[in-house]
């Protein structure tokens, strides 16, 4: 789950991390309110979307009167920001964030992430902040800091200073950054975050008096734990998500939507990204990602057909099994019930292995249906690519 910007940076302030003094409108005159109520003279007017590369495509402008902030505010909600994580299709404003302008002196980058190998978080910083991480990672790989944080202990002060010192802070700057750091770990921690992108972390301020400031931030939540995280489930955009995303996971579905045309319904991570793999070696384009998880009853089964057939692009689906706590009988019953229910058009591709398999074949095959059925993966994925392509 991810948040906006300026909801990542109240929750930051709460925990103590400094940002620039701010407020959300949904509309140009609140937007004109918001930066008369913070004061000063020159503002930043944002858009807010769950994509980066704002600045790029125009989603972030630095003004110097109020009536220039609801003049950019106005041009901004209500369009559709186009950047490269969108896709051409955009993604809706529906509110800008105003904030007092920085005068800024230097960038950098700090983020914390899950690191699956060693399975810790960790501190990843880099000197050249304001820049795409992915970018500076290929072209200036030695100026990417890797800090793993042991679990049992935290994020110490020594680590801090040493992450610090690798991207150029010294000074009186060196004891904020160590606390910046130490506040952005706890609040990761603390709320079951999988990501906390900090870019740019900036120095800012005068020459005899500079500080460091969190001047944008990106937080992405581990789903599985938000049954425990209620003030972060509330600041939930369900307007910025897919629907048919956000139904799945209420029927306890793992879905994600993606541009092909052959819906694919599997159980297990490391199995449906292999289908979709199969099906990419054939020439085909797979429609979604869809993991069933354990214990599939019909009825969850059902669902999954409902949620993929929401797709309009959908020409077939490809369902492959390998049952090991689900069973290939609860498959087959759901197919079978999914069919009668919504009345499925496209065909259906369906490979069954493991529990049950015998009986779930035959559930199938005595069901008068006209299933397509494979005795592998790759079998699967060649069948479906061939509907497809006529």
């Amino acid at each position: 789950m991810n948040i906006h910007e300026y909801q990542a940076k109240e929750l930051l302030q709460s925990f103590g991390v400094p940002v620039p003094v701010g407020g959300v409108a949904f509309n140009p005159t609140q937007a004109r309110q918001a930066a008369e109520e913070i004061g000063g003279s020159r503002w930043v007017v944002k858009a807010q979307v769950h994509a980066g590369g704002r600045g790029k495509a125009g989603g972030v402008k630095v003004v110097d009167s109020l009536d220039e902030v609801k003049k950019v505010a106005d041009a901004m909600i209500g369009t559709r920001l186009v950047t490269h994580q969108t896709g051409p299709e955009g993604s809706l404003v529906q509110r800008v964030w105003v904030e007092q302008a920085s005068q800024i002196r230097k960038e950098f980058y700090l983020g914390f992430v899950i690191d699956r190998a060693t399975q810790r978080i960790t501190v990843i910083a880099s000197s050249e902040g304001g820049m795409d991480i992915e970018e500076v990672a290929k072209v200036s790989p030695e100026k990417i800091i890797k800090e793993v944080i042991d679990p049992a202990i935290g994020l110490r002060d020594f680590q801090c200073r040493k992450v610090a010192t690798a991207i150029g802070l010294k000074g009186k700057l060196m004891p904020q950054a160590v606390k910046i750091m130490k506040a952005i770990y706890r609040c990761m921690r603390d709320k079951d975050a999988l990501q906390a992108e900090i870019n740019p972390l900036a120095v800012v301020g005068p020459e005899d008096d500079q500080k460091l400031m969190v001047l944008d931030a990106k937080f992405n939540f581990d789903d599985n734990a938000l049954y425990r995280q209620r003030a972060v489930t509330e600041m939930r955009d369900l307007a910025e998500e897919d629907p048919k995303e956000v139904e799945a996971t209420g029927h306890g579905l793992n879905y994600i939507a993606l541009d092909g045309n052959i819906g694919c319904i599997v159980n297990g991570a490391g199995l449906a990204m292999a289908s979709l793999d199969a099906i990419t070696l054939h020439g085909g384009a797979p429609a979604n990602f869809l993991d069933v998880g354990g214990g599939a009853s019909p009825e969850k089964v059902t669902n999954a057909c409902r949620i993929v057939l929401e797709d309009p692009n959908v020409k077939c689906i490809l369902v492959n099994i390998f049952a090991g706590i689900n069973r290939c009988d609860w498959i087959a019953k759901g197919l079978i019930q999914a069919c009668t229910s919504l009345q499925i058009k496209v065909p259906l591709i369906v490979r069954l292995a493991g529990t049950n398999v015998e009986e779930g074949r035959k559930i199938l095959a005595e069901s008068g249906l006209s299933f397509i059925t494979a005795e592998n993966l790759d079998a699967a994925a060649a069948k479906a690519v061939a509907i497809v392509k006529g």
